[in-house]
């Protein structure tokens, strides 16, 4: 099982674990806005559900802390679970019963005392010197840092992990290392807006000197890793990790790789005439359309491009966000059947934007470019031709498709530049589209 797989696995199991374990028949008490502060002294006699952009808990919570935000800080006491989703979830106080945390930074406190489970998904997850676990601890994502204490088992499925703290039970460490993870370049390069630092964990592996592992240690590994001896008190096992047979390939020659580009272009080019024959025999207005607007506005279009490009992936993350709030919400009341339905209606909008985007970007707006392109082209040279309803676009996405492949040629050191003028050429066209729909639903563009 790879790394994103098992990433997935645990925050499905972190969301499913949130939705099953609410307690129904308790009160609760709802806040939201920009900052939430729980004040030191002050006591929430019944469950706390907090949305805000910051939530900090000095206080006393006696039920459950269900919280949502861009930074979520636990310095007091909660008497039940803690449920919190944030870009980062820091906990620094005294949780009696279960954790259940999801976010890109996550942080358990020198001083913080969790009573029972720790379940955890996300970037990275870090359990200081100090820290206390009373059950079992479950982690699934990119890294882990664990120096804190944990009384029960640890299972983790992680590209890194690091164990320094006291482990009463088992640890199962779902690493998958490998010679090429050694590589893997520190998460913390890349996380340098968060409110909390990110520690650097080495790829695969790692186990301290401090470490102290009462039971077995099972993990994954292509080689025998270097452990202490005295870290482990039970059974060591490694084992190796799975390969599908799909990641098992014979270097291919030079021939071989040149045949093999070819035939991809071929490929991607007849791939795309066929498609744009299709969208020009059923919508041939739409495809005249198009690469006018680019032809006279096109810095216009590539700037939309990149708004369209941005609020795809915000469009997303709204959906994904939405659909985990609505589930948790009417979970919490028992409405079981109502969850169920928001999570099905939101995977069902998630696959449909994103099978819309991929056939937008990786066919349509080539061939809209392509047409463009094709357009100029033919007028240059034969302009009766440039007004047939197929050849510009036929003649276009050659080009299109041949100048991409041949910056992307396997023996040229600079494959990247292909990877960008295919990424200009979906903004092309994904700002012509949004141009479209713009001046076809809605209000013009400013300017327009």
């Amino acid at each position: 099982m790879n790394k994103t797989v098992k990433f997935i696995f645990m925050a499905a199991a972190l969301i499913g674990l949130t939705l099953t374990a609410t307690h129904p028949a308790r009160a609760f008490e709802s806040r939201n806005g920009q900052h939430i502060v729980i004040e030191e002294g002050e006591v929430i006699e019944d469950d706390l559900y907090a949305s805000a952009e910051t939530v900090t808990v000095n206080g006393v919570i006696k039920g459950d802390l269900v919280a949502f935000g861009a930074s979520i800080t636990v310095n007091g006491t909660v008497e039940g679970d803690v449920m919190a989703a944030g870009q980062a979830v820091v906990i620094n106080g005294n949780i009696t019963d279960d954790a259940r945390i999801a976010g890109a930074g996550l942080q358990i406190g020198p001083d913080a005392i969790i009573g029972d489970d720790l379940v955890a998904a996300g970037a990275s997850l870090e359990t200081r010197d100090g820290s206390r676990v009373g059950g079992d601890l479950a982690m699934g994502g990119a890294q882990a840092l664990l120096a804190g204490d944990v009384t029960g088992d640890v299972t983790a499925g992680t590209a890194a992990l690091e164990l320094r703290g006291q482990f009463d039970g088992n640890v199962s460490a779902y690493v998958d290392v490998t010679t090429d993870s050694e590589e893997m370049p520190p998460l913390n390069l890349y996380m340098t807006d968060m409110p909390i630092s990110i520690p650097s964990v080495p790829a695969g592996l790692t186990v301290s000197d401090s470490a102290r592992i009462t039971g077995n240690l099972e993990y994954t590994s292509a080689f025998d890793l270097n452990i202490p001896a005295s870290a482990v008190g039970g059974k060591i096992t490694r084992t190796e990790p799975e390969l599908d047979s799909d990641d098992i390939r014979l270097e291919q020659t030079p021939a071989e790789k040149t045949v093999a580009w070819a035939l991809d272009l071929i490929r991607f080019a007849a791939t795309l005439i066929l498609f744009g024959l299709c969208l020009g025999w059923l919508f041939p207005n739409f495809m005249k359309i198009l690469p006018e607007t680019l032809r006279t506005k096109p810095a216009a279009s590539l700037g939309w491009g990149a708004i369209a490009w941005a609020a795809f992936f915000f469009a997303l993350l709204a959906i994904l966000l939405a659909t985990i709030f609505g589930a948790v919400v009417f979970g919490m009341f028992t409405l079981g059947a109502v969850s169920g339905v928001i999570v099905l209606v939101g995977v069902l909008a998630l696959l449909i934007l994103m099978a819309g985007f991929l056939l937008a970007a990786s066919y349509l707006a080539k061939i809209v470019v392509g047409e463009w392109i094709g357009t100029w082209l033919l007028g240059k040279i034969n302009p009766s031709l440039a007004e047939h309803k197929f050849w510009p676009m036929i003649l276009g996405v050659i080009v299109v498709a041949a100048a991409i492949a041949i910056l992307r040629f396997p023996f040229l050191p600079f494959g990247f530049i292909g990877a960008l003028l295919n990424f200009i050429v979906i903004l092309f066209g994904l700002g012509a589209l949004w141009l479209w729909g713009r001046e076809k639903f809605g209000r013009p563009a400013a300017g327009q």
